[in-house]
This record gives C-alpha cells, structure tokens and sequence, in this order.
C-alpha cells in the first residue's frame, strides 16, 4: 500500500513544530472475522470512556476487546456504561495481559486512549510492542510528548493518531475558518462553556493556530491594546478569544469574521459527548492502515 506524507503542525507558544507523517489506516458466541477490529478502551470508566463501549460495541466490524481503568476493577463494562445487557467483558486495570491475549488471536487491535498526558507515551509504545495501532484523545497532552510519539511511531512502523478532537463538527469549523481568513482581515473567537476549567479551550487554540502564520495580521487596528475587555491574544497574528462561563451553557465555540460592509460567523455547538463518538469510529477504521503517527483527525476526513 502507498503512503502519502503529510506535514504535521503543531504550534504552542508562537513557535511551530513540523514532523513528517505517513498518511496511509459482538458477539460472544460467533467468532470475529478476520476483519473484525479489537478495540481496547483506555480510560473506560471516564464519561467518555464509557460512551466510547457502547459505541464500539454497536459498530459493525469493531470487537470490544478490552476495558482498562483503575476504577471499577472487576465490573461488566457493559453494566458501567448503561447498556441493557451485560458484555461479559470485565473492567482490568492490567493492560498488558489483554494486549498479550489480542496478540496471541492474531487479531487486528486498536488502543484507544483516554488516560493522562503522563501515560501516554508508555500506553502506545506498549501497543505497539504487541502490533496494536494507538488513538489518542487526551487534550492535555504535551508537544515534546507528540514529538517523542512521532519518532517511536515511525522506527517501529505502527499507526498512531493523536487527535485534539474527535468531533468531526469542530474540525469541519475549523476547515471553513482556514477558507474564510485569507478572505477578512478581522477575526475574533468567542466561546463558551459551562465550567472554568482550561480556558482559552484546545478548540480555541487550535483554531487560532491554524489561521496564524498564514501571511494575515489580524485586528490591526487595536492589536497592541491592553484593554482585558479586548480579550486575550492567541499567538503572533492578533487572533483574540473571549470565554465565557455560566452554569448551563452548552459547550459552545464560534468564529466571528468581518469586513467591509458583512460579518462571516461560524459556529459550533455541543450538547454532549456523543458528538466524538462519530469521529472516533472512523479513527479507529482508519489507524489500521497507518505507518506513523499523525496529528489530527482532519488527516481521515
């Protein structure tokens, strides 16, 4: 199979990292096909974790393999995650022994990572060590972490996404925000969300990552203004965004546009984490084929 490669940005502090990346990708009694993926969730008990097995579960072509957390030892991870039926499928807290027992069936696998940034690295490189393919949503990981990750990845020839959003909707947001910046010279990010935690959000940042260094200097006519009410600066290009927080609000990010005489509003809205499980399936579908690491699910879209 041919590979494609694909720079992969990465930008934090005003500074930008460049890697290349190869772009390439249930039932109890019956046994799997030979084109039956196995899924193992890292992170099971999380909200997202838990979506995530129902979601696997219900996928054609996918095998819920493995639930791994440190909570909830010894549960179904069908009953921790709401479904009707149990899945007879165990909660463990030990990866390796599923991954050695997914080897063993010569199965293809997929690990999917909801752990912590501190984790990361160890959980791929031991997916790898069995021929496991890795997804990796963990919002808070670190660029020298991606860096390390892209290098493993590529020496060992295995496929690992590391993804800043599963939502297939914010990555179509920030698609349409790409086209319309080369268009306005004013732009401004606005989002909302119902707690305070890490804001600007990873949304906020990648968007305004994504249009800076694109040859535009934005809002030229207040760009140095100290003024709190303007906003905080993301990057170099004069991007700002503004959080808001109330109790209640629907996880909300919106990019504003404007030029003479209109104004371009792009928006995208949340209501719950399902909105990733789409994204997901189609990365779990697709890192099978990969050879490398690549940064972002916009590579599958």
């Amino acid at each position: 199979m041919a590979s494609v490669c694909h720079p992969v940005r990465i930008r934090t502090g005003g500074k930008t990292a460049r890697r290349n990346a190869a772009k390439v990708f249930c039932s109890m009694q019956t046994p799997p096909s030979q084109s039956t993926i196995k899924v193992v969730i890292v992170g099971a008990t999380k909200e997202i974790g838990r979506t995530a097995i129902v979601a696997v579960s219900k996928a054609r072509g996918m095998e819920l393999a493995g639930a791994i957390d440190s909570q909830c030892i010894g549960e179904d991870a069908g009953q921790i995650s709401g479904m009707e039926e149990p899945l007879e499928l165990p909660v463990l807290n030990d990866l390796t022994m599923v991954l050695g027992s997914i080897a063993q069936s010569r199965a293809t696998g997929v690990v999917v990572d909801f752990s912590e940034p501190s984790t990361v690295y160890d959980n791929v490189k031991q997916a790898a060590a069995f021929g496991l393919s890795s997804v990796v949503y963990v919002p808070k990981i670190e660029l020298d972490t991606v860096t390390e990750l892209s290098a493993f990845c590529e020496k060992a020839s295995m496929g690992c996404l590391v993804a800043p959003t599963l939502s297939i909707g914010s990555v179509l947001l920030q698609q349409a925000a790409i086209q319309a910046s080369f268009h306005y010279s004013n732009v401004e990010i606005v989002e909302s969300r119902p707690d305070p935690s890490d804001l600007p959000s990873q949304d906020a940042i990648q968007i305004a990552n994504n249009i800076s260094d694109l040859g535009q200097i934005y809002n030229r006519e207040d760009m140095d203004t100290s003024s709190p009410a303007r906003g905080q600066v993301l990057g170099e290009d004069g991007v700002r965004v503004h959080s808001m927080v109330l109790p209640g609000l629907v996880s909300s990010t919106s990019i504003n546009f404007s030029g003479p005489g209109e104004i371009y509003t792009l928006r995208h809205d949340v209501t719950n984490v399902q909105c990733l499980m789409p994204g997901l399936i189609l990365a779990i579908r697709k890192v099978v084929r990969l050879k490398n690491l690549i940064y972002g699910l916009e590579k599958f879209l």
